[in-house]
């Protein structure tokens, strides 16, 4: 009795153990599908809204609030053409592409960076064979703030390209200028109009499988303790019966309840009543 009390009681830390990493798991899940909801919530709360003055929302060069994202804001001021920069590896759709990344200098000489939208690699080069030229002289801009991305692990960046849209260092790029680096803008419109690249479209509200992904994690863990008395029941069952087999007695049936006859249920009652 004791190996046996001393087997499965190893088998039960085991199980405990498991339990605890499905249930971390599990509140993984919910964290993500939380995080998930707060976004779709940002684009319900802000993507159509009303635009708005830049400096309502970034007051500073590296103001930024998550319940900013997708704010739309106003704009006045000259793009800096030569500065125009490409973020690599960004697919659409599954195609490959970059995203088109244009400073635009406003009136009290700031910089904002905008981006005009995504252009396909080229037919034999990286490169895209053509981009859509940002419009010269004044131009009022309606954008959607993004906030700055990180940086991606040891990529560098090269005069004109970019691995990431990480504000700080496009602001190295652009020495001498007051950068905004909390947040950039997702092209909106235009005035005077000009061809762009394919913009941004509002996002899809889909908060993704982690609700279901949650509670497959917690399922797990019931089914593991439910395994676990199973197999303690199943081998008590098989032991009992070699047990007997061994006294040359008959294997002892398995207990089942017995149905009650008319007479117990009348004791029942005159229990009840007596």
């Amino acid at each position: 009795m004791g190996r046996f009390l001393q087997r499965w009681g190893g088998y039960l830390a085991l199980v405990i153990v498991f339990a605890i990493a499905c249930a971390l798991l599990s509140n993984w899940q919910w964290e993500r599908r939380a995080e998930a909801v707060a976004a779709i919530q940002r684009v319900v709360d802000n993507y159509d809204a009303k635009p708005v003055a830049l400096d309502t929302v970034l007051p500073e060069l590296d103001s930024w609030k998550l319940d900013d994202e997708w704010t739309p804001v106003t704009l006045t001021g000259r793009y800096l053409r030569a500065d125009q920069t490409l973020v690599r590896n960004r697919p659409l759709e599954g195609n490959p592409g970059w995203e088109v990344l244009v400073p635009l200098q406003l009136d009290d000489g700031r910089v904002f960076l905008v981006d005009r939208g995504w252009v396909s690699v080229g037919d034999t080069q990286d490169l895209p064979d053509s981009i859509p030229a940002a419009p010269k002289g004044e131009v009022t801009v309606v954008a959607r703030l993004k906030p700055s991305e990180p940086t991606i692990g040891a990529s560098t960046s090269t005069k004109g390209q970019l691995a990431s849209i990480h504000l700080p260092t496009v602001a190295e790029h652009l020495a001498g200028e007051q950068v905004y680096t909390g947040a950039y803008g997702l092209l909106a419109s235009e005035t005077p109009s000009a061809a762009t690249a394919t913009l941004s479209t509002k996002p899809d509200p889909d908060e993704g499988p982690h609700l279901s992904y949650a509670l497959q994690w917690i399922a797990f863990g019931i089914l593991a303790f439910v395994g676990l008395v199973w197999a303690v029941r199943r081998e008590r069952r098989i032991a009992r019966e070699e047990a007997a087999e061994r006294a040359g007695l008959p294997a002892p049936e398995p207990k089942r309840p017995r149905r009650k006859t008319d007479a117990d249920i009348e004791d029942e009652l005159l229990d009840r009543v007596g």
